[in-house]
C-alpha cells in the first residue's frame, strides 16, 4: 500500500489563524505534523500517573499505592465521559473550523466547556459528600479505607478544573493545534514530578500531606497549566482564547449539544466496555498464577506505549476528516483513510519490529525471573504485531466518526469484544494455556477489521456526507 500523494489544505493551522491555511501540503506531511505532538501528549498523560504511583510506592509503601489504585474504577468512568465529550466536540469543531465558521467554533466550545463544568461541579459536590460510602461500596479494604477516602475526596473536588483542562486540549486539536496541548501537558507533568515527592517528604518547609500529595499535585499541575493555556491562547489570538467572545458562547445550545453527544456517548461507552473486558481478561490471567499476572503487567506496560502512535493516527484521521467535511471536500476522505492505514502499517510495523528485537532487555526492566521472562517475551510478540490490526480498524472507525457515523462502528467493536474475543480467550486458554488468551486478540482484531472494512466500503462510502451542524 502506498501513501496517498493527494494534496489538501494544510489542516494543522496555528490557533491564531482565522481558518485553514490555503497552502497545499502532501497529506502524509499533514499527518506527521499532527502525530509528533500528539504521541508525546499521550505518553505524558500516561507517564504522569506512573510517576505519581512510583513516588507513593517508593516513599510511602504499598498501602499508599493501593489507596490510590482503589479509586481508579471511579476515576476511569468520569474520564471516559469527558474523553467521549471531547471526541464529539472535536469532530464538530473540526467541521466548523474547516468551514471557517469561527462563531460556531466558539459556540461548540462554549457549550462543551459549560456542560463539562456543570458535570464536574455535580461530581465534586456529591462525590465530596459521599466519598467514604462510595469507597466502601467498591469494597476498599479496611486497612486502606481512610487513606483512599482522603485521596478520592481531593480528586473529586478537583474534577471541575480537570474536566475543563481535558476538554480544552481536545477542543484545540479540533482546530488543528496539537502543540499547545502538548506544552500544557509537559507543564502539568513537570509540576507533578516536583510537587508530589515534595509534599510527601515535606521539602522546602512544605506540609507533609501523605497520600493526599498525589491528589493535591494533580490539581496544582492542571490548574497552573490551565492558567498558562489561557495566557498563551490570548497571546496567540486563538479563536478559543478565554475572553468576552468565548464567555458569550458559554451557554448550552441544545442542537450543538445533541451533535456532541451523538459522537461522545458511544465513544465513552466503548472506553468503558473495553475497560470491563480488560478486567475479565485479567481474571482469566490470574487463574494461571502470579507469574502469569507478572508477565501480563510487564507486557501491558510496554504495549501501552506501543499503542500511543496507533491511537494518535486514528485521532488525526478523525480531525482531518472533520475539517475536510467542514470545508466541503468530502471527496478527500478516501485519501485520508489510505494515508492513515499506510502510516499505521509503517509506524506500527516499525514499533512492533523494534519491540520484538529488544523484547528481552525491555522486559528485564520489570522482570528478573527467567521463567516469567520467557512467557512474557512470547506474549509481547503476539500483542505488538496484533497492534497493526488494532490500529487499522481504529483509524477506519475514527474517520467514519468524523462524519458523525459512530453508532455502527462502535457497535461492531463492542459486539466482537463481548461475543467473540472474551469467549475465544477462555476457549483458547483451555486448549493452549496462557498464550491462548493472547491468541484471541489477533483473531478478534482481524474480525473487527473485516467488519469495519465491509461497513466502510459497502455502506459508509455510498452515503452522502453532510456536516453535523
Amino acid at each position: 500500500m502506498q501513501a496517498s500523494t493527494s494534496r489538501v489544505p494544510a489542516a494543522a493551522p496555528t490557533p491564531q489563524q482565522q481558518g485553514p491555511t490555503p497552502q497545499q501540503r502532501p497529506l502524509w506531511k499533514v499527518f506527521m505534523v499532527f502525530l509528533g505532538p500528539m504521541i508525546l501528549s499521550n505518553i505524558l498523560q500516561s507517564l504522569s500517573g506512573t510517576l505519581n504511583s512510583m513516588f507513593l510506592g517508593q516513599m510511602m509503601g504499598f498501602k499508599a499505592l493501593a489507596a490510590v489504585a482503589a479509586f481508579f474504577p471511579v476515576m476511569f468512568v468520569f474520564i471516559a465521559f469527558v474523553i467521549g465529550l471531547g471526541a464529539g466536540a472535536s469532530v464538530l469543531i473540526g467541521q466548523a473550523w474547516g468551514a471557517r465558521q469561527l462563531d460556531k467554533v466558539r459556540a461548540i466550545a462554549g457549550t462543551t466547556l459549560l456542560v463539562g463544568l456543570i458535570f464536574g461541579a455535580v461530581v465534586a459536590v456529591f462525590g465530596g459528600l459521599f466519598t467514604r460510602p462510595i469507597m466502601q461500596l467498591l469494597g476498599t479494604p479496611a486497612d486502606i479505607l481512610e487513606q483512599a477516602t482522603i485521596y478520592s475526596r481531593i480528586v473529586l473536588l478537583g474534577m471541575p478544573g480537570l474536566f475543563v483542562f481535558l476538554l480544552a486540549t481536545s477542543l484545540l486539536r479540533g482546530v488543528g493545534d496539537t502543540l499547545t496541548p502538548m506544552w500544557s501537558l509537559i507543564l502539568s507533568t513537570a509540576i507533578g514530578l516536583v510537587s508530589t515527592p515534595a509534599l510527601i517528604a515535606g521539602w522546602w518547609g512544605l506540609p507533609q500531606l501523605g497520600v493526599a500529595s498525589a491528589g493535591v499535585s494533580m490539581i496544582l499541575g492542571f490548574s497552573i497549566a490551565l492558567v498558562w493555556l489561557g495566557v498563551h491562547l490570548r497571546h496567540q489570538g486563538s479563536a478559543l482564547a478565554p475572553g468576552r467572545a468565548l464567555l458569550r458562547a458559554m451557554r448550552i445550545d441544545t442542537v450543538l449539544l445533541k451533535g456532541v453527544l451523538r459522537v461522545g456517548i458511544p465513544t465513552g461507552v466503548l472506553m468503558i466496555a473495553t475497560s470491563l473486558a480488560g478486567l475479565v481478561v485479567m481474571s482469566l490471567i490470574n487463574g494461571f498464577g502470579s507469574s502469569a499476572t507478572a508477565a501480563y503487567g510487564a507486557v501491558n506496560q510496554i504495549n501501552s506505549f506501543a499503542q500511543f502512535p496507533l491511537i494518535s493516527i486514528a485521532i488525526t484521521a478523525s480531525i482531518l476528516g472533520a475539517q475536510a467535511i467542514g470545508a466541503g471536500h468530502s471527496e478527500r476522505l478516501p485519501a485520508i483513510a489510505r494515508t492513515a492505514l499506510t502510516i499505521n502499517l509503517a509506524l506500527g510495523g516499525a514499533t512492533a519490529l523494534v519491540g520484538s528485537v529488544f523484547a528481552r532487555p525491555l522486559l528485564r526492566i520489570f522482570i528478573t525471573d527467567e521463567q516469567v521472562l520467557h512467557v512474557a517475551v512470547e506474549l509481547l510478540y503476539i500483542v505488538l504485531w496484533s497492534g497493526l490490526l488494532f490500529g487499522a480498524f481504529a483509524s477506519l472507525s475514527a474517520l467514519m466518526r468524523a462524519s458523525g457515523d459512530v453508532v455502527v462502528p462502535t457497535a461492531i467493536t463492542i459486539a466482537v469484544l463481548t461475543v467473540l474475543e472474551l469467549p475465544l480467550a477462555w476457549l483458547l486458554s483451555q486448549r493452549f494455556g496462557l498464550i491462548g488468551i493472547w491468541m484471541a486478540f489477533p483473531l478478534s482484531y482481524s474480525i473487527t477489521l473485516g467488519l469495519q472494512t465491509w461497513y466502510y466500503k459497502a455502506v459508509w462510502k455510498k452515503r452522502p456526507i453532510r456536516k453535523m451542524v
